[in-house]
């Protein structure tokens, strides 16, 4: 009777210690499991990313448009050396170089590419179209005629970013404002450029509202843009109208010099070409145009949203700047209508 006592005794003890040896191993398994899965969520909020971004050529309103992509890029959290990797690459304003940039990042597989300037977000999107790479864009003028986005609104590609479309016809009127008796507005721009092309377009077709004759000269490399320069002030011109052309403002000394040489104004797209010598222009901030694209690839980075189905930020806001020393040097006055503008030079 004792020995069958004793035996159940050790039975139910047995029982009692793998039971607890069970839920040991139950609890040792869960708190694995939960640490495994915040090691994740870790890892997760952790993620680092690599991209590329391709400049088109080195002058200041590209610079600044780079400066504001990192900015944009680091307000929404992103920052270069921490959780954020950048190649950084100047094509010097060769589509050539633009390409071959473009196909190298692409091999990469960076999980981003940004194109600064239409020939290099044309690069970028061509290079990547064909993977899952998403591109974004900025200070692209025409990026639908580009044949990089299908329509504003809604792109349709895996590319997206910020346009400067500029305001043409309130720099007609500050045209008109500053030269009163003039008649005809020199152009040089380049041929392969498509935003140059739509601009000249859009200029023509406003142009006779004040009054004005529209005489234009077609380059197509930098090595062009100094003769085409003096050929455009050879054809009895009053003033040069500057677009957002890359190859034209990048060699923007050699058309400053043919006009200086005739006294002949040259009306800039944004304030850097004012700075450097340019009479007057409706300026474009490009360090805000470019911090609007660095908060974009941020959410596209992020998953928070698709390149194909972002808008094309369009830029908003514009301020008419002079160059005080020039408009001296040229003899003209500010015209009341804009004497709240703002002055650079002494």
């Amino acid at each position: 009777m004792m020995k069958n006592t004793l035996k159940k005794i050790t039975s139910v003890l047995t029982a009692a210690v793998l039971t607890a040896s069970l839920a040991a191993c139950s609890s040792t398994a869960a708190t694995s499991s939960a640490a495994s899965g915040a090691s994740q969520a870790s890892s997760q909020s952790g993620k680092s990313y690599k991209i590329g971004v391709i400049q088109y050529a080195p002058h200041p309103s590209l610079d600044n448009c780079y400066k504001g992509f990192q900015a944009g890029l680091e307000e929404a959290g992103l920052k270069d050396g921490s959780n954020l990797t950048i190649d950084f690459q100047n094509a010097q304003g060769d589509t050539s170089n633009s390409d071959l940039i473009a196909k190298n990042m692409v091999s990469k597989k960076y999980d981003l590419i940004m194109g600064i300037a239409t020939p290099s977000a044309m690069s970028a999107f061509s290079a990547a179209k064909s993977t899952q790479i998403p591109v974004v864009f900025t200070a692209v003028s025409d990026p639908v005629a580009a044949g990089i986005v299908k329509t504003l609104e809604k792109p349709g590609t895996n590319c997206t970013g910020s346009s400067d479309v500029l305001p043409l016809e309130e720099q007609i009127k500050m045209i008109r404002a500053f030269l009163p008796n003039a008649k005809k507005i020199g152009i040089l721009y380049t041929t392969s450029e498509p935003n140059s092309v739509s601009q000249l377009k859009t200029f023509k077709e406003i142009a006779p509202k004040y009054n004005f004759e529209v005489v234009d000269v077609g380059v197509t490399s930098a090595s062009e843009v100094a003769a085409g320069a003096q050929s455009l002030v050879s054809k009895g011109i009053d003033c040069i109208n500057n677009f957002t052309d890359n190859n034209v403002v990048n060699n923007l000394s050699s058309v400053l010099k043919a006009a200086n040489s005739k006294k002949i104004p040259v009306f800039g797209s944004e304030e850097e070409q004012v700075k450097n010598g340019c009479l007057a222009s409706q300026g474009i901030d490009y360090v805000a145009l470019g911090k609007e694209t660095g908060k974009m690839a941020a959410k596209i980075l992020k998953g928070e949203a698709k390149a194909s189905d972002t808008p094309v930020y369009i830029v908003k806001n514009f301020a008419p700047i002079y160059n005080k020393s020039v408009m001296k040097t040229l003899g003209l006055t500010l015209p009341s209508a804009y004497s709240g503008a703002t002055a650079v030079g002494k």
